[in-house]
């Protein structure tokens, strides 16, 4: 064997036994539970292009503050460090005067021009795509904006529900036929409303290549005309993500729309439960867990549930904290674990990621502030991160091994792999300890820091610091690594066939 063979050998074997397999996608193919999503007000996220500003005037809460198309796709690689794969936009469309916020639509088929053009959204979607980052558009079927120019068109006069308010938000009818905010509500039993909604829908699918639609006030609109929407737009893309806005506090009303083709919906009932479990500290979290088992009784499609903290109509969850006099990072860190380990598909309000605050609208709605020290910019990284590498925790079994006022210890499992999560919202240091609910033997290893809980008998004791989460892998305990061991001893036994073969070449050049 030549010296030249044996370092080729070698450096083969050393290859070998310092390689380390990537993490991919758990599933593969990413399915709409594997979505981490990032909601974004656009004008108030970041401002890329002051020309299209025109009269903004960021020290007015209603009015615009300069965000726009070209500054998301400048901070797509900030999205895509924190994990995010996907992104839901506030409704893009031309809006009545002081619509900042979008949801007074003027015209359809036009993008708003303080967030830019047609082109530039075109270029957001496609960078996006570059980065597998999906785009999700909002879209607002049950009313346009104030004073629109239909109300004054005599060939719409039949486009829109009498002008009335709702009074009873029990009768249904009234829910769906009255005028929300004094907006004008149309009328989708007119079958030219109908068919204009839903040629506007399919059209910016076609024309953008978009990914999804959030679908806004959804229960003001009558249940058939959601089963001819959803119909028809997924017949052009028929991955299109569909969620909606069922806001109601009772999930079997929310569930009832399940049947119209709408792939998932906002949990807004484990929402309450979460902000008052982790808006301050010794808070219970039963709730969490009783609201997750009842979700997969009532809902068919549980796993696809929109689970948030806060979003653009409420006041910000930092807000409430502080309220509290507690630690907003602090909180927003168990509440986000949570978030991200519990069922369903999380999704983050832009801002909560640097503990933003704000109380009720416009207020919660503040220019977003990226150089803000305080903030959990690198947790949610990790986060993502860890949802993305375990698939027990976003197709996984829920079950809660441990709950007593503030702490609560869940296990997520599926085939063969379990996601054990510990969350200590209390005032003080906690060890708990979980008897019998653990499989003999094996060793608890954290995802987030270096803790490792080794297994005494049929017993793990946890320790949390107060106001600390983990999420551990239950794993085996390390044993001899046959395979390392005996590439390592091949390693050095051709260092040292390649030092003789040296040494000998040497010794016999010297004799020539």
């Amino acid at each position: 064997m030549t010296i030249k063979r044996c370092r080729h050998l070698l450096f083969i074997l050393i290859l070998l036994v310092s390689f380390q397999p990537l993490s991919v996608f758990a599933s593969g193919e990413r399915t709409m539970q594997d979505e981490i999503i990032y909601m974004i007000m656009v004008d108030r996220f970041h401002n890329g292009d002051p020309s299209n500003d025109k009269d903004a005037n960021p020290d007015d809460p209603y009015a615009y503050h300069g965000g726009d198309f070209k500054g998301i796709t400048d901070k797509l690689g900030y999205i895509e460090e924190m994990g995010f794969t996907a992104i839901w936009l506030t409704p893009i469309f031309e809006n009545m005067p002081k619509g900042y916020h979008g949801y007074w639509t003027k015209d359809y088929y036009k993008t708003n021009e303080y967030f830019g053009t047609m082109d530039e959204f075109k270029t957001l979607v496609d960078e996006a795509h570059k980065r597998d980052i999906k785009i999700i558009l909002d879209f607002v079927v049950n009313h346009v904006g104030p004073n629109h120019e239909w109300l004054s068109d005599p060939s719409k006069e039949d486009w829109f529900h009498p002008q009335q308010p709702i009074t009873n938000w029990n009768d249904q009818q009234e829910v769906e036929t009255g005028w929300l905010y004094d907006l004008p509500d149309l009328d989708q039993s007119n079958p030219e409303v109908a068919a204009y909604l839903i040629e506007a829908a399919k059209w910016w699918i076609e024309e953008t290549d978009i990914d999804g639609f959030r679908l806004d006030t959804v229960k003001h609109v009558s249940k058939d005309y959601w089963k001819e929407f959803a119909s028809a737009v997924k017949a052009d893309k028929e991955d299109l993500y569909l969620i909606g806005e069922v806001w109601h506090d009772n999930p079997n009303v929310v569930a009832s729309y399940e049947e119209t083709g709408i792939d998932s919906f906002f949990d807004f009932s484990q929402n309450g439960s979460l902000r008052t479990a982790f808006e301050r500290s010794n808070q219970s979290l039963g709730w969490l867990f009783s609201n997750a088992e009842r979700n997969e009784k009532v809902f068919d499609r549980s796993h696809l549930l929109g689970q948030f903290v806060d979003n653009h109509d409420m006041t910000r969850f930092s807000h409430l904290v502080i309220n509290q006099k507690e630690n907003p990072l602090t909180q927003l860190k168990q509440s986000l674990t949570f978030l991200y380990t519990a069922p369903g598909v999380p999704i983050i309000y832009y801002g909560t990621e640097m503990a933003m605050d704000g109380g009720n609208d416009p207020d919660n709605r503040r220019m977003l502030d990226f150089n803000t020290e305080n903030n959990v910019v690198d947790y949610i990284s990790k986060l993502g991160t860890i949802r993305k590498e375990h698939p027990a925790l976003t197709n996984g079994e829920m079950e809660l091994l441990y709950e007593e006022e503030g702490t609560a210890v869940y296990s997520r499992k599926l085939d063969g792999e379990m996601i054990v999560v510990a969350i200590n919202n209390t005032s003080s240091d906690q060890t708990i300890v979980l008897k019998d609910k653990l499989e003999n033997g094996k060793r608890l290893v954290s995802q987030l820091t270096e803790a490792i809980v080794k297994s005494n008998g049929n017993e793990y004791s946890i320790k949390l610091e107060s106001g600390q989460a983990e999420i551990f892998k239950l794993t085996e305990k390390p044993g001899p690594n046959w395979l390392f061991i005996v590439l390592s001893s091949a390693v050095i036994v051709s260092f040292f066939i390649i030092l003789i073969l040296g040494i000998r070449e040497v010794s016999k050049r010297s004799r020539l």
